[in-house]
């Protein structure tokens, strides 16, 4: 059978199966009453013989349950109805005359509909009560308690069921919430990765493009050193993209994966900035040690977003990056000469995502002027020592940080050749 036709099944056989398994029972205890009053006859008895009129009567019930999702106390009173009916007339007891009743009941009840249930169930027995009376047939007071005793336990079980069912649904109700914010966790941290990538490495682009541009006819090697620049840069960039963005796809193993940045790069990260025109330094405080991974990217990104950030709005002409290596703490630095930002300028999107980044990993983030000049963000982020498979690698502590090759040369930045590169909508500076 088709997959897509499957779950129609389910409510199809929550209605028929029910229906037909007290359809047989009861069929099969008519037919066993019948056998047994031909074969041992009771000739004090005063019950009518069953014929049309009975069968019509205990087959209303089980069709009445073939039609009781469409109204369950609809379907509860066709059954007492039933049930009344064919006492009041006077046929013989069978054992399953009650259990289309039964059925009916415990289902309007865990429908949320007992106390129409018990007005129905009420009333059938002040009708049924009446009917002997004036009849003038004796009440059955001796199976008052049993009957009371069964219809409450029926009424319980209704009751169970639908307490089980609600909690049944808050439970998946509870997980496609928590899958919703998971699967919002997850954007909003696919957002920043791109914001972060895209950022820094469309600035180089853009630098290196400038500088291409303007070499192209007096220096040709060096617009070709450019030009080189800008295609590892978008190398980088692509690469970066699938690595974050394959988290929207399924798993393809033939679809690139980088591993998680974190600050083992930072040289190489320091290098591109470099090789953008903006020289800058790197002060390590501290032994340095493996990280909890997701301080590390954390950490990595917020110094990718610093430095892009300062290359763009702050006219900077150099920036230093530290890092304070404490027992239970990194303390990560940038501070740069420049302007700082405009009077009066409100966060934008990339100092949010950083304050974001640092709060994820139990951290904070601070972004304002520098102590004498320039601009400075601190972050503070809480890194306990950790399980090594939970860490990124140990990072390198280089005693010095060499330039990288062919940076954009210095008369370049001197004369102002090189574009600058204006705050875009929701830049942060």
């Amino acid at each position: 059978m088709p997959a897509d036709r499957r779950p129609m099944w389910g409510p199809i056989a929550r209605v028929l199966v029910p229906a037909l398994v007290v359809g047989l029972l009861t069929a099969g205890g008519t037919a066993f009453t019948v056998a047994r009053s031909a074969r041992y006859p009771d000739p004090g008895t005063t019950a009518l013989p069953l014929d049309v009129l009975a069968v019509v009567l205990l087959a209303a019930g089980p069709v009445a349950l073939l039609f009781r999702h469409l109204n369950r106390v609809v379907a509860l009173a066709v059954c007492a109805a039933a049930v009344v009916v064919y006492l009041g007339l006077g046929y013989p007891l069978t054992g399953p005359l009650g259990f289309a009743f039964a059925v009916a009941l415990v289902s309007a009840v865990a429908a949320g509909r007992h106390h129409r249930a018990l007005a129905v169930v009420v009333v059938a027995a002040a009708v049924l009560a009446g009917w002997l009376l004036v009849a003038g047939r004796p009440i059955p007071w001796p199976a008052t308690a049993p009957v009371l005793a069964w219809l409450a336990a029926l009424v319980a079980a209704g009751a169970l069921w639908r307490v089980r069912r609600e909690r049944t649904a808050q439970a998946r109700r509870a997980a496609e919430a928590e899958r919703r914010r998971s699967a919002d966790a997850e954007r909003l941290r696919i957002a920043q990765e791109l914001h972060g990538v895209l950022g820094h490495h469309v600035s180089l682009i853009n630098v290196q493009a400038g500088v291409a541009l303007y070499l192209m006819d007096d220096d040709p090697e060096q617009a070709r050193t450019a030009l080189t620049e800008i295609k590892r840069a978008s190398r980088d960039l692509l690469r970066e993209m699938r690595s974050t963005l394959g988290v929207l796809r399924g798993v393809d193993e033939q679809a690139p994966r980088a591993p998680t940045p974190g600050l083992d790069r930072l040289d190489a990260l320091l290098d591109e900035v470099r090789a953008a025109g903006l020289p800058v330094r790197r002060a390590t405080e501290g032994t340095p040690r493996p990280l909890p991974t997701g301080v590390d990217l954390a950490a990595y990104r917020i110094v990718q977003e610093s430095l892009t950030n300062t290359r763009r709005h702050a006219g900077a002409g150099t920036a230093v990056v530290t890092l304070r290596f404490g027992d239970d703490a990194l303390d990560l630095t940038v501070d740069d000469d420049g302007a700082g930002p405009a009077p009066g300028a409100v966060d934008g999107t990339g100092l949010t995502g950083m304050r974001e980044r640092a709060r994820s990993v139990g951290g904070t983030l601070a972004a304002g002027p520098g102590p004498e000049q320039g601009f400075r963000v601190h972050a503070h982020l809480p890194a306990p020592p950790a399980d090594p498979a939970t860490t990124s690698p140990a990072i390198a502590d280089p005693a010095t940080a060499e330039p990288a090759a062919d940076p954009v040369p210095a008369d370049l930045l001197a004369r102002g050749h090189v574009p600058d590169h204006p705050a875009t909508p929701g830049a942060d500076r």
